[in-house]
């Protein structure tokens, strides 16, 4: 039987009235009648979704008579409609370019425009060529779905005009076929460049994989400078900021060029880098509060979403240079949110990282599900975009780790310590987390190993005071063990499911 999304992709590249090979000023152009302008001179638009679309995404190897009869009418109502059409090239690499190609309907030019920023354009007009990944977003259908078809790497987008449910199509297929194609591994992370001074005196450069799901801190902190000490030679290079591939040699393959980020409380002293990107004139603005009439852009107004994103571009931003790859990752960083007795910063065995990249431990965002905004969340990975069986991705990690056993691993709280009914408990600060993490890299925290957890706890760094982030401060003997034992209890049951996991993973818990 045909496959229904190679059909449907047919008759669309078969289309008299599709608009092709628009410069993004041209687009800007076509989307003026949405666009409310900054007090930058960048664009702002406002979607009617304002999250992904997770529960209305179907992953189709096969496709069912609904799925058949959905792409039919899809197909149908494109006959008379006008298309835009983007193609534009994911990585930079040699061997790893592909062409991805989005056909949106034409009302919703800054769509296309939007997402057309975010990648590289092609060095040669593609026009006639095949593209490797197809994504196609009607955002007027009337019903919502998500239908992504592994087989022919396609996407169909109905009823969505959120941009970042294009962005994610696209990187989701290519974490799928580097998985399947290349034996690596597709990974939602930052990566960056640490160029840091031991404690020795010697100059080090360490490459680093953040991995953590919207609102954990992971695009904040792969996108810091650390206030490292430039007069001492060290410094960063950002390289991305969402998604990475992973090579069996431990390098890791950038996708993307510029950055979409979370911009709810974006303020120059925490996070300077990303203040600067997203009041670029440049910047492209999604969800965001801007005054009609000033342009005036205010970053802690949520009453539009508190899912507010901006378009930034990457070599726009301090540290950055023309690489989007890293050639070696020496250090892994689980990031969680958590607010009672898991530390800043723990060191991990292989088997115990392995055990975290499957825990996903996290909270749930206004990316993903806003009516569960803030509730306790376990995404394998913290990647919401795994194609195929979850604990084949646990199981490969660690051996890429096995292969590699010079990669650090670390676990990193963002939330907060100490915790009860009664007490917000301690806050651990974007300072707190980018300093410990450049001390990690220096070699400059002093480690103790955790007789409850097994992993080793940072009890001294060099402008951190670890010190009260320690359980006795707030937890009595008894009520610290109890917390212990419920935790253990909930991680185990977590990873249980998993029923392929290597055993040596459910166990390091």
């Amino acid at each position: 039987m045909a496959n229904p999304f190679q059909e449907a992709i047919g008759q669309i590249a078969k289309k008299k009235d599709v608009l092709q090979g628009a410069s993004p000023d041209e687009l800007r152009a076509l989307a003026r009648p949405d666009e409310r302008t900054t007090e930058y001179g960048s664009a702002s638009y406002i979607s009617a979704v304002r999250s992904r679309s997770a529960k209305f995404t179907e992953i189709v190897f096969e496709a069912d008579a609904q799925q058949r009869e959905t792409l039919a009418r899809v197909s149908a109502y494109l006959k008379d409609k006008k298309l835009i059409a983007v193609d534009r090239v994911m990585c930079l690499h040699a061997g790893y370019k592909t062409l991805v190609r989005l056909y949106v309907t034409a009302k919703y030019a800054r769509l296309a425009y939007m997402w057309g920023q975010m990648l590289f354009k092609p060095e040669t007009k593609a026009a006639g060529s095949k593209p490797d990944f197809t994504i196609v977003d009607v955002p007027e259908w009337p019903e919502r779905k998500i239908l992504v078809d592994p087989v022919s790497f396609t996407t169909f987008i109905l009823g969505s005009d959120y941009c970042g449910e294009i962005k994610k199509a696209g990187l989701r297929m290519m974490m799928y076929h580097h998985k399947t194609r290349r034996d690596g591994l597709g990974l939602h992370a930052g990566s960056k460049l640490l160029r840091v001074r031991r404690k020795d005196g010697a100059l080090v450069e360490k490459g680093m994989l953040l991995f953590g799901l919207s609102a954990t801190g992971k695009t904040t902190l792969t996108c810091h400078h650390h206030w490292l000490d430039a007069t001492e030679g060290e410094g960063v290079i950002i390289r991305q900021d969402d998604v990475v591939l992973l090579n069996r040699d431990c390098s890791a393959i950038g996708t993307e060029d510029n950055f979409y980020i979370k911009t709810d409380g974006l303020e120059p002293d925490s996070q300077p880098l990303l203040y600067k990107g997203a009041t670029s004139p440049n910047a492209i603005l999604e969800n965001v509060s801007v005054d009609e009439k000033s342009g005036k852009v205010d970053f802690f107004d949520s009453s539009i979403t508190s899912n507010g994103r901006g378009v930034v571009i990457r070599r726009e931003l301090d540290f950055t240079d023309a690489s989007i790859d890293l050639a070696r990752v020496d250090m892994v960083v689980f990031i969680t949110r958590k607010k009672t007795i898991v530390p800043p910063i723990a060191k991990l065995t292989s088997a115990q990282a392995a055990a975290f990249f499957m825990l996903g431990e996290s909270v749930e965002s206004s990316a993903g599900d806003p009516s569960q905004a803030g509730k306790p969340l376990n995404v394998v990975g913290t990647n919401p975009f795994i194609i195929g069986p979850q604990e084949e991705e646990g199981n490969r990690f660690l051996e890429m780790l096995g292969q590699n056993p010079r990669m650090e691993c670390y676990l990193l709280d963002t939330g907060y310590f100490g915790a009860d009914k009664n007490r917000h408990g301690k806050k651990i600060t974007v300072y707190d987390s980018a300093r410990l993490l450049a001390d990690a890299a220096r070699g400059a925290l002093v480690w103790k190993k955790d007789p409850d957890w097994g992993y080793e706890v940072a009890v001294s760094a060099e402008d951190v005071d670890l010190a009260v982030f320690d359980p006795s401060v707030y937890y009595g003997e008894k009520e610290y063990g109890r917390m212990t034992k419920e935790l253990k209890e909930s991680r185990r049951a977590w990873l249980k499911q998993f029923k392929g996991l290597k055993k040596e993973i459910a166990a390091a818990i």
